[in-house]
């Protein structure tokens, strides 16, 4: 019988630590084109990550889903480490790389370039003291194309450049 209450008394204990550790609040701050090349598009999005705990957490690795117009447009992760101090503010950059046959789905439909509606679903694997825990993150909302990266901007360089 002791054995019994000393195993509940050691899992109500472990239960209770997990309420010990606050999930960081994590926000995204932008989804940004950052370059086009002949493969493809680099995308990076920021996250913020406020570590409301009195210790330090640490990135273990992150997963992402990008939906343009609800179309899948970018899927991955990695695995990284980045130590996230205790009663800080830590800007996370997660590079997302875009094909062109990706692209031309979404061209298809004609989106309105200054607003193009996207949703963000992320997940952040967390180490903490107690264990592993995984930060949920969601956003949906639109994107503007910067004017440089427009179809129009980029063919008309191929026209500048093969009229020479």
């Amino acid at each position: 019988m002791r054995k019994i209450v000393g195993i509940l008394l050691v899992v109500v204990l472990l239960a209770g630590c997990n309420r010990l550790v606050n999930a960081p609040q994590v926000t995204v701050q932008d989804l940004n084109v950052v370059s086009v090349d002949p493969t493809g598009a680099g995308m990076e999005l920021y996250l913020r990550v406020q570590n409301t705990n009195s210790f330090d957490v640490k990135l273990q690795g992150y997963s992402y889903d990008i939906k343009i117009m609800t179309l899948p447009l970018a899927k991955g992760g990695a695995r990284e480490e980045i130590n996230f101090p205790a009663h800080e503010e830590t800007d996370v950059r997660i590079p997302i790389r875009i094909t062109y046959a990706d692209l031309l789905e979404i061209l298809k439909r004609k989106p309105d370039p200054d607003k193009i509606p996207y949703q963000v679903a992320a997940g952040l694997d967390l180490e903490t003291p107690v264990g592993q825990m995984t930060v949920p993150v969601k956003k949906s909302g639109t994107y503007a194309i910067p004017k440089k990266y427009r179809p129009a901007a980029i063919f008309g360089k191929i026209a500048d450049f093969l009229k020479f």
